[in-house]
C-alpha cells in the first residue's frame, strides 16, 4: 500500500472515531475505525516508518479534531494545541501497532498496544488527558458490563480484540479464520450481555439533594460571588420546599464544583451563610469552590463539608487541568503570558489525599470535573471506604457543546465500573443521578436553577474491576511493550514467514 492511500485514509477512520462519541454517538464506530487502523497497519508492513508515522499522526488529527472540538469554547489556540499534542501520541501508536500485527495471536498484542498508548496519554505531558479512549464507547452496549470486571484498560482491550475479529471476519485470510473470528465476536458480544452490572454490596439508602444554581452569563464575565449567590438562592428554595413537605428531608445536600469563588475560610459572611443554610437544612453541604492556597498566586479547587458547626473534611482536586487551572512554565510562556495571566491570575494547587469524604455518617468519594475520567482517582476513592460516588462539576465554559455529555457518558460508565451511585451537581448542567448499571435515573434541566432530590443504595463491596485493575492494565501496558519490541526484530526471529 502507498501513502496515498493509506494517509487520507487514516485521517478518515480518525474521523470515523469520533462519531461514536457525543454530539452524534454512532454506536460502534470506534470499532469500525480501529478495525480499519488494524487493516492499514498490516498492509503496512514493508511501508518505510516514516510512511507509518505520518499515517498515524493523521489518524490521530482525525479522531480527536471533531472530539474535542469543544475546546475552542476555550480558545481556539488551547483546542489547535491540545489536537496536535494528543495526535503525536498515535505516531508510536501506530509504529507498535504495525510491529503487534506481524505477531502470531497479533489481535492480544494489538491490544496490549492500543492500552499502552491510552496509558500514555492519560498520563503525559503533565497529567495527561484521558479522554476518547475505546473504552469510553461501550456505554449503551453490551460492552459496558465488561468495566465492572475488567476495568477500563480491560474493557479497551476487549473493545480492540472485537475489532480485530471483525477485521479478520471481513479480510480473512481463509474460511476457517473467518468462521473462527465470527464465532469470537458472537461470544465476547454474548459474554458482555450476560455480565451482570449493579451495586457491589447494598448498605442501606441515603436522601441526597444536588443543588444547581446556574451561572450568570458568559464565561469569565461573572461578577465576583454572583455564583455563590444563586446556590445560596437556589438552597433556600430547596429549604422551603422540605417545609411545606414536597421534598423528602435530605442526609445531605451538594453543591457543584465552582459554587463558590469566595473562600468561605476567610470570608466571615459567606462563612455564615452557609452555615446558616446547614442549620436550616438540617443537614451537612459539600460546598464545591475555589479556595486561597499558601500564597497570594496559588488557589485549590476543593470540596468541603460543610456543617452548622464549620468545615469537615476536605478534597483537594488530584488533576487541576494544565493551561486551564494553572499554567506551567509561567514565566516562560512568553507572549501568551497576557492572556494566561488575565484568565488564570492564580495556580491551583493539586491535592494529595484521596475524595474519601464523611459527609454526616456516609462515606463519599468526591471527584471535580475532569477527575471522573482517570482510573486512579476513582479508585483511590473506593479504597478510602467510599459508598457512594460524586462528581462536583462546572460545564459553564463548554454551554452549548458536546463536552457535558461525552463527560456524563464517562461518569455513567465509572458507576458501572465501581458498582456504586453516581451523583453529579453542576453548576449549570448536566445534573443528574446515575445508578450502577449506568442508567441515567434523573437529570436536571439545563442553564436554569434546579434542584434534584434522590434516594440512593450505598455499597460496601468492590467489583472485580476494582480488584484487579490497576494490575490488569500494568500487564496489558507490559503485552504493547512487548509487541513493539518482538515486532520489529528480525523476520525470521519473530515467526513471520
Amino acid at each position: 500500500m502507498t501513502w496515498k492511500v493509506a494517509w487520507p485514509a487514516a485521517a478518515v477512520l480518525g474521523a470515523l472515531c469520533s462519531l461514536d462519541f457525543d454530539p452524534v454517538g454512532l454506536p460502534f464506530a470506534m470499532i469500525a475505525g480501529v478495525a480499519g487502523l488494524i487493516w492499514l497497519a498490516r498492509r503496512l508492513s514493508h511501508a518505510r516508518r516514516r510512511t507509518v508515522a505520518v499515517t498515524g499522526l493523521l489518524f490521530g488529527l482525525g479522531f480527536m479534531a471533531p472530539l474535542i472540538w469543544w475546546m475552542n469554547a476555550v480558545s481556539a489556540g488551547a483546542y489547535v494545541a491540545l489536537v496536535i499534542a494528543q495526535a503525536l501520541f498515535f505516531i508510536p501508536i501506530m509504529l507498535a501497532l504495525r510491529a503487534a500485527t506481524r505477531l502470531r495471536a497479533w489481535p492480544l498484542w494489538g491490544a496490549g498496544v492500543w492500552v499502552l498508548g491510552e496509558w500514555a496519554r492519560g498520563r503525559f505531558p503533565f497529567t495527561g488527558f484521558p479522554w476518547g479512549r475505546l473504552a469510553h464507547t461501550s456505554i449503551d452496549t453490551p460492552f459496558a458490563s465488561y468495566a465492572r470486571l475488567v476495568a477500563m484498560p480491560g474493557t479497551s482491550a476487549v473493545l480492540f480484540v472485537a475489532a480485530a475479529l471483525v477485521l479478520v471476519v471481513v479480510t480473512g485470510p481463509g474460511r476457517r479464520a473467518r468462521i473462527g473470528a465470527a464465532a469470537g465476536v458472537v461470544a465476547v458480544v454474548g459474554v458482555g450481555a450476560l455480565l451482570p452490572t449493579g451495586i457491589a454490596g447494598a448498605d442501606g439508602t441515603r436522601q441526597v439533594a444536588l443543588v444547581q444554581g446556574d451561572v450568570p452569563g458568559v464565561f469569565l464575565t461573572w461578577p465576583r460571588g454572583e455564583i455563590f449567590d444563586l446556590h445560596v438562592a437556589e438552597t433556600s428554595r430547596l429549604i422551603e420546599k422540605i417545609r411545606a413537605g414536597d421534598v423528602p428531608q435530605p442526609d445531605m445536600v451538594l453543591w457543584p464544583e465552582n459554587a463558590t469563588d469566595i473562600d468561605p475560610y476567610h470570608d466571615a459572611l459567606v462563612r455564615q451563610q452557609i452555615e446558616d443554610l446547614s442549620a436550616l437544612l438540617k443537614a451537612p453541604i459539600l460546598v464545591g469552590g475555589i479556595f486561597d492556597g499558601p500564597t497570594v498566586e496559588t488557589a485549590r479547587n476543593s470540596g468541603v463539608v460543610w456543617t452548622a458547626d464549620g468545615p469537615g473534611d476536605r478534597y483537594d482536586k488530584l488533576k487541576p487541568v494544565p493551561f486551564g487551572e494553572y499554567v506551567p512554565f509561567r514565566k516562560q510562556a512568553g507572549f501568551v503570558v497576557n492572556r494566561l495571566a488575565r484568565d488564570i491570575p492564580r495556580d491551583m494547587l493539586a491535592g494529595d489525599q484521596p475524595g474519601a469524604m464523611t459527609i454526616g455518617d456516609t462515606r463519599i468519594g468526591d471527584t471535580i470535573c475532569y477527575d471522573i475520567a482517570y482510573d486512579g482517582v476513582t479508585r483511590r476513592a473506593v479504597d478510602g471506604g467510599a459508598q457512594l460516588m460524586v462528581v462536583q462539576t462546572s460545564n459553564a465554559a463548554f454551554t452549548g457543546t458536546s463536552q457535558p455529555e461525552q463527560q456524563w457518558d464517562i461518569s455513567r460508565l465509572r458507576a458501572i465500573e465501581t458498582g456504586r451511585w453516581v451523583v453529579v451537581p453542576s453548576t449549570n448542567g448536566i445534573s443528574g443521578v446515575v445508578d450502577p448499571t449506568g442508567r441515567s435515573v434523573e437529570r436536571a434541566p439545563l442553564h436554569e436553577p434546579a434542584t434534584i432530590s434522590a434516594e440512593v443504595t450505598l455499597a460496601s463491596g468492590r467489583t472485580p474491576a476494582l480488584v484487579i485493575g490497576r494490575y490488569l492494565e500494568w500487564l496489558l501496558v507490559a503485552t504493547g511493550l512487548g509487541a513493539w519490541f518482538l515486532g520489529t526484530r528480525p523476520r525470521q526471529q519473530n515467526g513471520t514467514p
